[in-house]
């Protein structure tokens, strides 16, 4: 997969020169990379903290996840999903098509390798990228230099803890949606739902579906859209008419037909934002909820909609607007963030946020060497573009290097030598 020069420095790191681009996650969007590197004959190495491929899909999802939207936008480069898969992969599908891409390709990430720090080494031109290995109860460091740096640990790398008053000191349990696998364990259960995207309304639905008593807490206005409209993915639809029509008059149309199959939400308690749900993801990145039938449980009481939290006590929470319950636990269903900022020594091209300052189409180069894989807030489909684009300017400037014919390793070498 990759040639190396390897040495211990004084410190007991061991370093390996890596003839290729270092490829960070081990999640789609790094496989993707690897499958089109790998397709042009361009060495690499896929460094990954946990010990198997796509671990957020793996060991992070509730159990009765499925992709949101069908499997052709899904899809990774060079293989389709299998023709009889659903419309909808299930979490299962999704990983056994992974594990197929990664096993025909030959991608063999270096698993149980936690990066500490990445840093562009200015006077020889490299990239030093240290690594703790997390394999047993010894631990041992490896420093991988490299002219190429991709960034692919995803927009999702870690679950965000919202500071609410009183949290802590509820006594009963309290995890992030990460954490959640199934509603059967809470069956006749009073759970608090903090958070209305598609995780926060599909684990109410699945709560429902167990028979426990989900609230699910509506703090900030969303748009909810049926999944399909007249049997077409509505997110088909809106790619077909966005090729003829302007963004704002697809929102019209969205809207429109949202209102006539789910009807009006606010009835429920949750607000429609003022900019339309393509506007508001272009934007702002927020996407919009795909229902596929936690409406339905809210209409029949189900679930029910509760307005924001003020704070939480021993065994309740009182909302903003007085109202206290009781509750047995609370999931927080509260979004994703880049984990990026902290061990990327660079903020010229990443934000503090952990994604590219550069918006999308065109945040993912930056200088030295430095690429960015699934921070476009689209999904699999950005992820895909992503590797396209990535992995052709890696092999414009690979085969540039070998047309020119310049011995860089013995240099490189060199300032390996110097620890």
């Amino acid at each position: 997969m990759f040639s190396f020069s390897e040495q211990n420095n004084f410190f007991g790191r061991r370093c390996v020169w890596v003839n290729g681009p270092v490829i960070v996650g081990a999640g789609p969007s790094g496989l993707a990379i690897s499958v089109c590197l790998r397709d042009q004959g361009i060495p690499f190495v896929v460094i990954e903290r946990s010990d198997c491929i796509a671990s957020l899909w793996q060991k992070r999802t509730y159990d009765r996840l499925k992709l949101h939207l069908p499997k052709k936008f899904c899809q990774l480069p060079k293989i389709p999903f299998p023709e009889d898969y659903p419309e909808y992969p299930t979490k299962k599908q999704f990983i056994a098509y992974l594990e197929n891409y990664a096993k025909k390709f030959d991608v063999k990430p270096q698993f149980n390798e936690c990066v500490q720090s990445a840093k562009y080494d200015e006077a020889c031109k490299l990239w030093r990228v240290k690594t703790v290995s997390t394999t047993g109860s010894i631990r041992s460091e490896t420093e991988y230099i490299c002219q190429m740096l991709v960034v692919a640990t995803g927009e999702n790398a870690e679950g965000v803890i919202p500071d609410i008053e009183g949290l802590k000191d509820f006594s009963g349990e309290v995890i992030h949606a990460k954490d959640y696998k199934s509603g059967e364990k809470y069956q006749g259960k009073k759970v608090l739902v903090v958070g209305c995207g598609n995780s926060g309304m599909e684990v109410s639905l699945d709560l429902s579906n167990h028979n426990a008593k989900p609230s699910m807490v509506v703090r900030s206005s969303v748009h909810v859209l049926p999944r399909e409209i007249l049997g077409k993915s509505t997110f088909d639809l809106a790619m077909m008419l966005m090729k003829w029509l302007p963004l704002w008059i697809v929102d019209k149309i969205l809207l429109i037909f949202a209102w006539f199959i789910i009807g009006n939400i606010q009835r429920y308690g949750i607000k429609r934002p003022s900019l339309g749900p393509l506007t508001l993801k272009n934007n702002h990145g927020k996407t919009p909820v795909l229902d596929i039938g936690a409406l339905e449980k809210i209409r029949s009481g189900d679930i029910t909609v509760v307005p924001g939290i003020k704070r939480f006590t021993e065994k309740t929470v009182e909302l903003v607007n007085g109202d206290i319950l009781d509750i047995d636990s609370v999931v927080l269903a509260t979004g994703y963030f880049s984990n990026v900022p902290f061990w990327l020594h660079e903020k010229e091209f990443f934000a503090e946020n952990g994604f590219p300052k550069t918006p999308f189409p065109n945040g993912w180069k930056g200088k030295g060497g430095l690429y960015a894989s699934g921070f476009t807030r689209r999904g699999l489909a950005g992820a895909t573009a992503d590797a396209v684009k990535i992995s052709k300017d890696i092999g414009k400037e690979w085969k540039k290097e070998l047309n020119q014919k310049k011995q860089k390793v013995p240099t490189h070498r060199r300032c390996i030598s110097t620890f």
